[in-house]
């Protein structure tokens, strides 16, 4: 592939990132971080950057106490005369979390930056720094793009286990040297506590780290605070976000299963039971634990175009926050469907508009995978191979957008039901046939309980061309079938490859797509 190289970049990293982090890691697993010079501020839970673009980024860190964060960013890791971007006061307002954006940055480039944390009284007061880096989206085609993608961390009960190593999946992951690592949701499981041990099927015990907020379901801000927090102290997730940036969207174990706006909880394990005050509450936690970029307008959205140079654009949907209720799913008109009337609208204007050869739909949910909730659906498909019905109408009408208006490259990608798969949508089989032929992969979960693979809804007309997927439900990462995907993008031809991979990194199925096609 024509992925521009960067030889020795990771074991050039793995130096400072060790340093970095001998510095200002947890002293212990759920404790107060360790200070490299007493009374100065520390950031112990690690930097991040996200949403980066050709010429900006953003970057965020964590305080141990109020500070000013202070970032500087260099060509080089010697940071001689670097650039010093002056960022927010960090406070409890925040849980001493903030984001700094970067602008003007150069094209192509790998850029080091290192966080400060100065005391808000005495500026000249800083504590270590803690150092990071990711590269910009190029300008050049030729340069390609690679970017690995997954969801679902620390659900069913399956925690940061050290004696299989922590969240290991991390490692093989940034082992790629990806562009940047798309999540596509679940980055917690608010309504999944942890517990110090589970007992496995062969007898063995599966053994958890744990903290007072993942002792309950999340309720409070401070414990969907909390649950951000618990995943910070793996260090392979640590170190991962220091050298790969993010583009992460949300799904529903962020708030509660299966939730939608106006909800009111039957679950016994809450007091507070309206979905709508936890979903406001748990919107805020996230946003201050990830660098995204629409989250800081007063819009507030989670919804986005990312663009990528001339080679991919990564369209983020937020399939909660706009959807009606869960239902049977059967109604012949339908709306509000899965993603509303603005967001659907703002799509098809943004796939419309987009130049990029690629066109990723980064969706936190499957399109004829039958998800079920109870007696009713929690996705699209409600399992009528039918003509399209409910939240399917949505999807039936982008698709005909998408084929009417000739944009090609349309490429779905999601994690959610805790398998890979590949599905290849056909209107040759389909009872709603006014669409392009298209592709969905599925990859998933990063460290979840696994499940067997989902039915298929005919409606759309898909062929599961691959699965990989256990017969049993929830079974632990000690057993396997952990997965993420790659996407590499040829600079020169523009071929799109994609590789379903399991925990380890080894390839379990390829697939290759032709630039420029209307439909393959």
């Amino acid at each position: 592939m024509s992925h521009r190289p960067l030889p020795g970049r990771r074991s050039v990293l793995r130096g400072s990132l060790a340093a970095s982090a001998a510095l200002s890691l947890p002293a212990a697993l759920g404790a107060a971080p360790a200070f490299a010079r007493s009374g100065r501020p520390a950031a112990g839970w690690g930097v991040q950057a996200g949403d980066v673009t050709c010429d900006s980024g953003l970057v965020w860190v964590r305080s141990d106490r109020p500070a000013r964060m202070i970032v500087e960013t260099s060509a080089t890791e010697s940071f001689r005369s670097p650039h010093r971007w002056h960022g927010p006061l960090l406070g409890p307002g925040s849980d001493f979390t903030g984001t700094t954006r970067l602008r003007g940055l150069p094209s192509g480039e790998q850029i080091h930056y290192r966080v400060l944390l100065a005391d808000p009284d005495d500026p000249r007061r800083t504590g270590e720094p803690v150092t990071g880096t990711f590269r910009t989206a190029s300008a050049k085609r030729r340069d390609g793009v690679r970017f690995v993608w997954s969801g679902d961390l620390a659900g069913q009960g399956w925690g940061i286990n050290p004696e299989l190593g922590g969240y290991r999946i991390y490692d093989a992951m940034g082992a790629l040297d990806p562009d940047f690592f798309l999540c596509s949701g679940d980055t917690i499981y608010a309504d999944g506590p942890i517990t110090e041990t589970v007992a496995l099927p062969d007898g063995r015990t599966w053994r958890n780290i744990t903290t007072e907020e993942k002792a309950k379901v999340a309720e409070t801000l401070a414990e969907f605070r909390g649950n951000f927090r618990y995943n910070l102290l793996d260090e392979n997730l640590r170190a991962f976000n220091a050298r790969v940036p993010s583009i992460v969207q949300w799904d529903d174990h962020e708030v509660t299963n299966n939730w939608y706006p106006g909800e009111i909880l039957t679950d016994t394990r809450y007091t507070e039971k309206r979905v709508d005050v936890l979903a406001a509450r748990a919107r805020q936690a996230f946003s201050e634990y990830f660098p995204i970029s629409t989250l800081r307008r007063p819009d507030g959205r989670v919804h986005r175009v990312q663009h990528h140079g001339p080679l991919l654009d990564v369209f983020v949907l937020d399939m909660r926050t706009y959807r009606n209720a869960n239902s049977p799913d059967d109604q012949p008109t339908d709306p509000q469907g899965i993603l509303g009337r603005e967001q659907l609208e703002w799509l098809k204007r943004e796939l419309s508009r987009s130049r990029a050869v690629w066109k990723v739909i980064a969706a936190d949910m499957p399109l004829g995978l039958v998800v079920p909730d109870a007696q009713n659906i929690e996705a699209v498909a409600q399992g009528d191979p039918g003509k399209p019905l409910g939240r399917e109408l949505q999807i039936a009408e982008l698709l005909r957008h998408i084929k009417h208006r000739r944009i090609t490259g349309t490429v779905w990608l999601t994690a959610d039901v805790h398998h890979t798969s590949a599905q290849h949508y056909r209107p040759s089989k389909a009872a709603f046939a006014d669409f392009e032929p298209f592709w969905e992969f599925v990859s998933g979960p990063l460290n979840a309980g696994a499940f067997p693979a989902n039915a298929l809804d005919g409606t759309f007309g898909p062929d599961r061309v691959f699965v990989k997927a256990p017969t049993t439900a929830n079974v632990s990462p000690a057993g396997g079938y952990q997965f993420f995907g790659e996407v590499d993008i040829d600079g020169h031809g523009g071929e799109l490859t994609v590789r379903l991979r399991e925990q380890d990194g080894t390839v379990l199925f390829t697939r290759t797509l032709q630039p420029g096609l209307v439909g393959q």
